[in-house]
């Protein structure tokens, strides 16, 4: 089987009134949403307030778009920076890729637009765009927000093209330096000081080279590449267990005779230290669980077949097959993202779908019994949750 990154009842209320999701700061209005849906009852967190997800849209298409859910209220609104920006006539541009939230503040990466989107994480209001050719993901540091970048066109023939890692200073919304990397970087992760980025060559392979299976350590404190690690071909997934100080890194294979599989790289030696032999397609670490879930082709069925595993970090080994317990799983047609709120332990999984309509995302408990779902916009991906205030 070859891995594909491409590939009870709850009742939904409307609001006849217009809420406001969010308290502000006493110089902001506080942003009024008329018809939010109500998935569930509302909820006190003191630690997370909600969370955003990010709605990639088709490419070419211009209909990337993000919602929020907000705990307190158990509302679910579509198409928040619509909302919060009305003179924004081309949104929030082209195809989205990921979600991110520092220091009071939102980054979209946009990358079919070349544009990092910065807006308020409470207000939804823009701040800025940072021009960023094809970014891709984010991490920060507690300082700085790092960005990965395919440097060139989206979809554009690499001819030997290095992405790089961009950083930004989140006070002023710029770019302050860049470091070249492998072939186009995807997810990345922080330890030891140092910024974890994993390599595709994604587009590399698309025109007839090779995949990339390198991850780049870059050393923060001087913004240089300190080393390349060999690991596995087509890297995407990165996760970081700061309980065993270790990184998680998945392959997704050459999807063909190379299947897909995690390894663990130790940040103290920058070596892999072993191996997980599991199809992962995304993945989330909480606590001493890492949560994977695997979109794969049966050729038999002639579609896709979807997991969801649990893989016990302590003990080493998967042990369990299903996280999703209550039989729901089967309504998931095509898995696309996937987060942990660390306070209460919510699995929220995003739903693709046929990539063309509107999309789902579905909220579990801790036990993995759901506890609501909504629509989204089209081709829901990355999540972020929104710190409480």
């Amino acid at each position: 089987m070859k891995t594909n990154k491409l590939g009870g009842a709850v009742m939904v209320l409307l609001l006849s009134a217009a809420i406001s999701l969010f308290s502000c700061s006493d110089d902001e209005d506080p942003i009024v949403i008329t018809d939010p849906v109500w998935v569930t009852d509302a909820e006190n967190l003191k630690d997370i307030a909600g969370f955003y997800v990010l709605n990639q849209g088709n490419f070419g298409n211009n209909n990337c778009t993000f919602d929020r859910f907000v705990y307190r209220s158990g509302a679910y609104e579509n198409n928040v920076f619509l909302h919060a920006n009305p003179s924004a006539v081309m949104g929030l541009g082209d195809t989205g890729n990921d979600v991110h939230v520092f220091d009071g503040k939102l980054y979209v990466a946009v990358n079919g637009s070349n544009l990092v989107t910065v807006a308020d994480v409470y207000t939804a209001r823009k701040i800025a765009d940072i021009d960023v050719p094809n970014c891709r993901y984010f991490a920060n540091d507690g300082r700085y927000v790092y960005v990965s970048s395919y440097v060139g066109q989206a979809g554009a023939d690499p001819t030997d093209r290095h992405g790089v890692v961009m950083r930004i200073d989140p006070r002023t919304c710029t770019v302050t330096d860049t470091c070249e990397v492998g072939y186009q970087p995807e997810q990345m992760a922080v330890a030891e000081g140092k910024l974890y980025v994993a390599n595709s060559g994604g587009y590399r392979a698309m025109y007839g080279g090779d995949y990339d299976n390198t991850v780049s350590v870059i050393d923060l404190s001087t913004f240089t590449l300190k080393c390349t690690i060999e690991v596995a071909v087509n890297l995407f997934g990165m996760q970081y267990d700061s309980r065993r100080n270790q990184i998680f890194v998945s392959s997704q294979g050459n999807y063909m005779d190379i299947p897909s599989t995690i390894s663990i790289i130790d940040p103290v030696t920058d070596r892999v230290k072993g191996v997980i032999d599991e199809a992962c397609t995304n993945m989330a670490v909480c606590g001493n669980s890492l949560y994977m879930y695997c979109t794969e082709w049966n050729y038999v069925a002639n579609s896709y077949t979807n997991t969801f595993a649990i893989y016990d970090i302590d003990r080493n080994e998967i042990v369990s097959d299903k996280f999703i317990t209550d039989g729901t799983d089967s309504e998931i047609q095509c898995p696309y993202g996937i987060s942990i709120n660390p306070e209460n332990g919510d699995i929220v999984i995003s739903d693709a779908r046929d990539y063309v309509s509107p999309g789902r995302v579905y909220c579990y408990n801790s036990q993995g019994v759901r506890r609501w779902m909504a629509v989204t916009g089209v081709i829901p991906s990355a999540i972020a949750f929104i710190p409480g205030k």
